[in-house]
């Protein structure tokens, strides 16, 4: 195996250098395979990750112009239009229980004003204390 002191060149040299294909193709089965990485194939030949993934593209068979890579998944997309799903079924139940609650509201207020009476009562407050018991005298 190549060390990285053999490729180790000026920044003229290495603008000058020219890789064979099947070197290339090496790397870029190296790559696919796992066996090493870009940033690893950068180091060691002292080649830019640019120049890498061109091979990648010119010679991988993941990387073909052709290929197009999407990320999402279908049970991503399922899971979303679910939860959209949810959300609306929630926003109806909402609106059902606000209209229970007008509803409600309108039917005490009507009771009210039939019999006199106020029927709602303030949370919170408590009843006066007084000096003691009343008594009719």
């Amino acid at each position: 195996m190549a060390t990285r002191e053999q490729f180790k060149q000026s920044i003229k040299e290495r603008q000058r250098r020219i890789f064979s294909i099947s070197f290339k193709q090496k790397k870029v089965r190296e790559i696919e395979q796992k066996i090493t990485t870009v940033s690893q194939v950068c180091r060691q030949y002292e080649v830019t990750g640019a120049a890498v993934y061109k091979w990648l593209k010119l010679y991988g068979d993941s990387y073909k112009k052709e290929t197009k890579t999407i990320v999402e998944l279908e049970s991503d997309t399922r899971k979303l239009i679910e939860m959209k799903a949810r959300i609306a079924e929630l926003e109806q139940i909402i609106g059902q229980k606000q209209v229970q609650i007008d509803f409600k509201d309108k039917m005490i207020e009507l009771a009210e004003e039939m019999y006199g009476v106020d029927i709602k009562k303030k949370l919170g407050t408590k009843p006066l204390s007084g000096s003691g018991t009343t008594e009719k005298k």
